[in-house]
């Protein structure tokens, strides 16, 4: 905006006084906005017009409902005059003097940049710098300070400075665009990759005009993740701001109007372009969730680049420290005991597929819900298409036998951790919603996983969606949010397009003629795996058998438990003595676990030995053990070449030290015998399994056994004396003889745990016993007690015997047998529930 000619009714002020203020913003190279300090709420503000001088009048759009007007582009040098004081004045502190104030309020004067008047005069400056022109008209021969502008204004035409350059200054006009043909286009070209931008305007704390440089595109940025109070526009055009809106657009321009930033571009959904600010002194997102002037935003969240928990973390202090739209704030869980919003309990049960029954420390059974989630449902008209049918939720509901079955296997008997993040009020009931009792909703972890999060991200639950004030929801809401995006984009479990799983059980627990029937069944079969679904009492089961898919009523043969309280057709019957403690004690036994009706205890069976055709062949010799995998298969060095390696290494080292290898010069490819800087900074031989990328290539360390993904600048060629025809690759790829490796990965992870702590980075001695498909199955004994390593995995209960055939092992066979039937006899790790084993036992991680 150009200062224009003070009317002639105005007057100078009768005493020019001296007063200062902060620059909120520069309008244009001889007009700019200052404030006072904020006291209680956004401090008053007053624009000054430079005295004496004209700059050009910066670029206008048109204005909206009037099609006759057009665009006005810049004047010649106008931007960078703007831009000169931008620079000089944002945030800084002038003082100034009103020399005239027109009738219509218009303020002109002298400002200058510090607290007096020995600062740097900026209309000086501005004319020495031949951005703005000296106003000669009416000029009064008693006036110094025109007669000086006059001056300095005739030395930058002579040194030809700025609007004095040959040329017109075409150059310096902008070509602004003020919108965008296709925002989502424009922001995806753009990769999410920071770009320089100037802010321009703050409509409210969380929305913001950005011109984004060097192509000068005009846009307005809602800051993704969060959303400020902001101000209403009544029908009359009229606006109210909400509470703490002002003071949230204050917060916001005096750190960002007219500051030099830049701006990730994150998405663009209906029109509305969402972006992250970056500014050196800090993030304004977290800022204004921290100073509580803005609340996390669910729908945008997601697309967040620099984290949300820490946009969460943010919020949780203000909320916790009560201020501005916090300060009315309760926790859902502020009435609670700390002992009482995060404990310890035994999974007992899993009731349908969103909440558990769990038993604490003090012997209290507490039923838990899992927060922000909503089990397998089924529509009303689907659940009313066949009346006839006893509608059963655990079987009818597609998913809900499935996500309960994941609940049960990872839970039943197991302790988890349980962080209370609110209680659900009772609610009555409703037209088509029944009541439901007050609900403790938690999140709930074992070993470190979040329960829920590993529910959804399956496919076997949704994320419940909330009102943006609801508070009351999982203190990991957006982790569940992006479980259900990836289960949603890899069609998993609900969300697939496949068939869905129906399961048809025969309920015969209550007919007698059908069980019956059954029976004889039952007995050929002898020993028949089941669930227990049910406990009536201490000796009274109700049984869910997979294979035969039904359930039954089963009774604990040879004894008799008392009877728990039943209702009769004549009233209810009362409990008998100890009922509840014989029913407490049949559940914590088996409700909700595996089991095997009509199983008895079978004496080992001992091994015949018959003379060996062949003999096994212990030929034990020292080895160093380098690196196990997650499949339990391990590296190893042998010693007796291991000083060959050492010396290799460091004469190696040595010239490569002598003459480094340029950065960079090395194209790897698939299959190469290369050099590699390790972690430690040192090189090491390596063999290149996979090239993702210049950034991403997948090495094989051969003299160790350990992989790694690298940059191609971490590699270099190998020097011809030190390849692999000097001296072979030392690390040689072995697998434990006789065992079975777990396929459930927390089973399989505390093998892995057990034999790192054991055996890596250590001298073992080793046999090979047998070949295998990969590489050969040894055994290895502990180099100080001689112990077979793999035999104590199987004592420990943390694998099962793999069984060979071939008559000169039996031996070794019959030893590990025998080791495990006492494991299993002490029920120690995966037997702790007995012999799991059968012919489908796949679904539960272990095969025969």
């Amino acid at each position: 905006m150009a200062s224009v000619s003070a009317p002639s009714q105005a007057a100078p002020s009768p005493a020019a006084s001296l007063q200062r203020g902060i620059v909120k913003m520069v309008l244009s190279g001889c007009a700019i906005i200052v404030r006072g300090q904020p006291r209680g709420g956004p401090p008053p503000e007053r624009q000054i017009n430079l005295s004496n001088i004209r700059a050009g009048a910066m670029a206008r759009r048109a204005a909206q409902g009037q099609p006759d007007s057009k665009d006005t582009p810049d004047e010649p040098w106008a931007f960078q005059a703007r831009e000169f004081l931008r620079k000089k004045l944002i945030g800084k502190e002038v003082c100034f003097t009103v020399e005239i104030k027109t009738a219509l309020g218009r303020e002109y004067g002298m400002v200058y940049l510090g607290r007096d008047t020995t600062g740097e005069n900026l209309a000086d400056t501005l004319v020495t710098e031949g951005l703005a022109t000296v106003r000669r008209e009416g000029i009064r021969g008693n006036n110094p300070d025109q007669a000086r502008l006059c001056d300095v204004e005739d030395q930058a035409k002579a040194s030809k400075k700025g609007l004095w350059s040959e040329g017109g200054g075409a150059h310096t006009i902008r070509d602004l665009k003020y919108t965008i043909e296709n925002p989502r286009n424009f922001v995806d070209s753009l990769h999410q990759k920071p770009i320089n931008a100037i802010i321009e305007h703050v409509r409210d704390g969380s929305v913001v005009r950005a011109l984004l440089l060097p192509d000068h595109y005009l846009v307005t940025v809602m800051l993704s993740g969060v959303k400020c109070p902001t101000f209403k526009r009544e029908a009359d055009g009229t606006e109210y701001p909400e509470q703490f809106a002002a003071e949230a657009k204050f917060f916001t321009e005096s750190r960002l109007l007219q500051r030099d930033v830049q701006i990730i571009l994150e998405s663009c959904p209906n029109q509305i372009i969402l972006g992250t600010i970056l500014h050196p002194n800090g993030n304004i997102t977290e800022l204004l969730l921290k100073e509580g002037f803005a609340r996390c935003v669910d729908w945008s969240m997601a697309v967040y680049t620099q984290g949300a928990e820490k946009l969460r973390a943010a919020e949780r202090s203000a909320k916790e420290r009560k201020i501005r739209i916090w300060k009315d704030y309760v926790a859902p869980t502020a009435n609670l005991d700390l002992k009482d919003r995060q404990f310890v309990a035994k999974v007992m049960q899993v009731v349908n597929a969103d909440a558990v029954v769990g038993k604490l420390n003090s012997g209290e059974l507490k039923t838990i819900h899992l927060s922000s989630i909503r089990p397998p449902r089924i529509e009303g008209e689907e659940k009313n298409k066949d009346k006839d049918k006893r509608f059963r939720p655990l079987y009818d509901i597609p998913y809900m036998f499935e996500a309960r079955e994941f609940l049960r296997k990872k839970l039943i008997g197991k302790k988890v951790n349980v962080t209370v993040d609110y209680i659900r009020a009772a609610t009555g009931p409703g037209e088509s919603t029944p009541a439901f009792s007050e609900r403790t909703c938690a999140t709930v972890t074992i070993g470190g996983i979040n329960i829920a999060e590993a529910l959804v991200s399956k496919g076997l639950a949704t994320v419940i969606r909330y009102r943006q004030d609801d508070d009351q929801r999982s203190s990991h809401y957006d982790e569940l949010l992006a479980a259900e995006a990836r289960a949603i984009k890899n069609g998993k479990g609900l969300h697939s397009k496949k068939e869905v799983p129906i399961h048809r059980v025969a309920d015969i627990s209550g007919e007698t003629q059908k069980a019956k029937q059954f029976l004889p069944f039952l007995q050929r079969a002898g020993r028949s795996e089941a669930v227990v679904e049910y406990v009536f009492s201490g000796s009274r089961l109700k049984l869910y058998m997979p294979k035969e898919t039904c359930l039954i009523t089963f009774l604990l043969a040879g004894i008799e438990c008392p009877r728990s309280s039943r209702n009769l057709p004549g009233g209810t019957q009362v409990a008998e003595p100890f009922s509840d403690e014989a029913m407490m004690f049949t559940k914590e036994l088996v409700l909700q676990r595996e089991i095997w009706a009509n199983y008895e205890e079978k004496p080992v069976e001992e091994v015949v030995h018959v003379k060996e055709a062949k003999e096994r062949v212990a030929n034990y010799k020292p080895v160093y053990v380098t690196e196990i995998c997650d499949t339990l298969h391990f590296y190893t060095q042998d010693v007796e070449t291991g000083a060959q390696l050492e010396n290799l290494m460091e004469t190696m080292r040595a010239e490569i030290a002598a003459q480094p290898p340029v950065e960079g010069a090395y194209a790897p490819r698939r299959g190469d015998i290369c050099i590699a800087t390790f972690a430690d900074g040192e090189w090491y031989r390596a063999r290149v399994e996979k090239v993702e990328s210049p950034a991403r290539v997948h090495v094989f360390y051969i003299d160790y056994g350990n992989r790694e993904v690298v940059p191609s600048t971490r590699l270099a060629a190998m020097p011809p004396a030190f390849g692999i025809r000097t001296l072979p690759a030392q690390a040689t790829e072995h697998a434990f003889a006789y065992i079975q490796v777990p396929q459930d990965e927390d089973a399989r992870a505390d093998v892995v745990d057990c034999i790192v702590r054991d055996i890596q980075n250590s001298q073992c001695l080793m046999n090979v016993e047998y070949s295998g498909a990969t590489c050969p199955h040894v055994t290895i004994q502990f180099g100080d007690t001689k112990d077979d390593a793999g035999l104590g995995l199987v004592k420990e209960g943390l694998v099962m015997v793999e069984v060979r055939k071939e008559k000169h092992l039996q031996k070794m066979v019959t030893e590990y047998l025998n080791s495990q039937e006492s494991a299993k006899s002490a029920r120690l790790n995966i037997w702790r529930y007995g012999d799991f084993r059968a012919d489908d036992a796949d679904e539960f991680g272990y095969r025969r």
